[in-house]
């Protein structure tokens, strides 16, 4: 088992963010973690990265309790551009993977070159291995990104909204990256994001948090009207039109803080 959480509690002041959450991740899967902001995704990714103690409850990572800095755990970010001027390129960038987690001015190894070379070519970016970063689009900073975190050879690959503001094209080669990874070198992935249309076919399971309580399953088994009903404790429609899953009547409390709308019943990419 890569990753197991048993009877885990977080909360924030007096807030509970989830409770009593029970998951196992094994090797090769792929979870989509979904739900509305101040759900607590992200604080799940920094309890399993060991930054954010659990207030009760245990977690375990390959058999162990977590700890701080586990190179096994590859870690994508949200996409933030890197400003035009930044005196770095991308081989850099993915080369602060390979070595920027040791002391001392890196230098750079015959094996750790060679690793860089490979982490090029494994996320498509020799066309521009020599560009200043500051330079790329965001999609191509993301497949850096990606190169960053699979230098370490991780067991679980954990990924915070690593779509966000990418275009449809972007969003397809990024997560064709992430799911390439774990089908051919067995790497779990754990994926928060706010919408699941772009990597639902890659999705073996949700955890979807909302409201301090939590559903997991399949996305057939989840992404459904009673069952997001049930979790909000109001009516909420789920809809699946052209291979996409609209999420319809999540309640403004829930959604307040990334999607400002009336009482009306909008839809929405679940979320």
């Amino acid at each position: 088992m890569v990753l197991r959480l048993r009877d885990a509690n977080l909360g924030f002041g007096t807030r509970t963010l989830w409770s009593g959450l029970n998951l196992d991740v094994r090797a090769g899967e792929f979870v989509a973690v979904l739900g509305p902001n101040g759900s607590g995704k992200t604080s799940l990714l920094r309890t399993i990265l060991g930054q954010q103690p659990l207030d009760s409850g245990t977690i375990e990572f390959d058999g162990h309790p977590v700890r701080r800095g586990d190179r096994r755990l590859g870690y994508i970010p949200q996409q933030k551009l890197i400003a035009a001027g930044t005196p770095m390129r991308a081989r850099d960038l993915i080369a602060l993977g390979v070595n920027g987690h040791r002391w001392g001015l890196p230098i750079p190894s015959s094996r750790d070159q060679k690793q860089v070379e490979q982490l090029i070519d494994a996320v498509g970016a020799r066309r521009y291995a020599n560009v200043p970063v500051g330079s790329l689009s965001g999609g191509e900073q993301q497949r850096l990104r990606v190169g960053q975190a699979l230098a370490g050879d991780p067991v679980l690959l954990l990924c915070d909204e690593p779509l966000l503001s990418l275009d449809l094209q972007h969003q397809r080669g990024v997560s064709e990256l992430i799911d390439r990874r774990r089908r051919e070198h067995g790497s779990a992935v754990i994926f928060v994001t706010h919408d699941v249309n772009p990597v639902l076919g890659m999705v073996d399971r949700v955890l979807y948090l909302a409201g301090g309580r939590f559903r997991e399953g399949t996305p057939d088994e989840v992404l459904r009207s009673e069952v997001l009903s049930a979790l909000y404790g109001t009516s909420v429609d789920v809809i699946r039109t052209r291979g996409r899953i609209v999420v319809v009547g999540i309640p403004d409390a829930e959604t307040h803080a990334h999607h400002e709308h009336s009482r009306e019943r909008h839809p929405e990419p679940v979320e």
